[in-house]
């Protein structure tokens, strides 16, 4: 086989790819922050070693014929999914548990990935608590989407209507308005980001803060 050594960092290279984009379609908002926390580093490692693990069993299985390159992909991209799958579903209690390679990976991954969520969790909090001070719900629930979404270009019709069923179901609930505007405000800072949601704020201004600016009608 046409293997050389550059073939193993390469997978590796190509593993931790996959894994980092994974993190980055979870945390939309800041990305860049998510994959550069401890947890976010182990996660894309464990993928990075699946890689090169499976390079490993593809060589020893002769997998793939002789073909240099298909190896090499299969190797960095697919090496989740196997290690991802389960030869078997056993129930215990109310949960299925996979038997197979899953069961071992998944617990690694699930708890990486939590702590990358808690580890944000923290900055998101102290994000929005800034950008929505004083931020008056009901002023703001109308025009703030709408200038958010307006001010960016590619958002998706898909996450459009997630965030408008997101902000209807919002609107609904009785809690208080301090609550609602930062809700308000972490529903916006999924889809566009903390900085573009603070840009919003501050060019709405008064027309959205307590006191007695109002939108024009």
């Amino acid at each position: 086989m046409d293997l050389n050594w550059l073939d193993w960092p390469a997978v590796a290279l190509l593993g931790a790819i996959v894994g980092a984009s994974e993190l980055i379609s979870r945390y939309k908002d800041d990305p860049g922050a998510a994959i550069k926390s401890w947890p976010a580093i182990f996660y894309i490692a464990i993928n990075s070693a699946a890689s090169v693990a499976a390079l490993g069993l593809i060589l020893t299985a002769g997998w793939f014929g002789a073909s240099h390159w298909t190896r090499i992909v299969m190797a960095g991209v697919s090496a989740m999914a196997f290690f991802r799958t389960s030869l078997f579903v056993v129930r215990a209690g109310d949960r299925d548990v996979g038997i197979g390679p899953s069961g071992f990976l998944q617990i690694f991954l699930i708890a990486a990935d939590r702590a990358v969520d808690r580890g944000r969790a923290a900055g998101r909090s102290d994000a929005v608590a800034r950008v929505m001070k004083d931020v008056d719900f009901d002023k703001a629930a109308r025009a703030l989407p709408l200038y958010c979404v307006g001010l960016m270009q590619n958002v998706s019709p898909e996450d459009q209507q997630v965030l408008g069923r997101a902000l209807q179901d919002l609107e609904s609930r009785e809690e208080d308005p301090v609550v609602k505007a930062l809700l308000l405000g972490l529903e916006l800072m999924n889809v566009v980001g903390v900085d573009v949601l603070t840009t919003a704020v501050n060019s709405l201004g008064d027309q959205i803060r307590s006191g007695p600016g109002t939108l024009e009608p």
